[in-house]
């Protein structure tokens, strides 16, 4: 049996997804196929960094209905629309750092990135709750 323990498990063990990721000029309408082909709840949007991603922004499901009720154009670059400078966490953070960032703003999706700022995956609700279910199955 597993304990949980929020404060030294490490976020990586909440089931993070792999990132998608495009550049700062996909446009959205590239970003919204690419999320419909992956079923993939957010997508993350990167500058190049010497040959690397640096993390720029993060379109989520929340973004693109909020560009969708905007009527926006599907040929915009993708940085018009995204959450500039979205909250990350480095691989090294607990699951209830995650936890409490994303239950303090309300984040469905959170980055995880290295020191230079690469995505590394993203924790999201769903696999907090599939972490915590394995931990409690006896809750459930």
């Amino acid at each position: 049996m597993s304990y949980l323990s929020l404060s030294t498990d490490l976020v990586t063990q909440a089931y993070p997804d792999q990132p998608l990721a495009v550049s700062t000029e996909a446009t959205v309408g590239e970003v919204l196929e690419l999320m419909r082909a992956q079923r993939g709840s957010c997508v993350l949007i990167c500058g190049d960094d010497a040959g690397g991603c640096r993390l720029e922004g993060i379109f989520t499901e929340r973004d693109a209905l909020r560009w969708m009720a905007e009527g926006g154009d599907p040929e915009t670059t993708i940085r018009l629309s995204m959450t500039r400078t979205p909250a990350v966490l480095p691989a090294t953070a607990t699951v209830g750092a995650a936890i409490d960032l994303m239950s303090q703003r309300g984040l469905r999706h959170l980055p995880i990135v290295d020191e230079q700022g690469t995505p590394q995956g993203v924790v999201a609700v769903g696999g907090i709750v599939n972490y915590l279910v394995e931990h409690f199955p006896q809750a459930i």
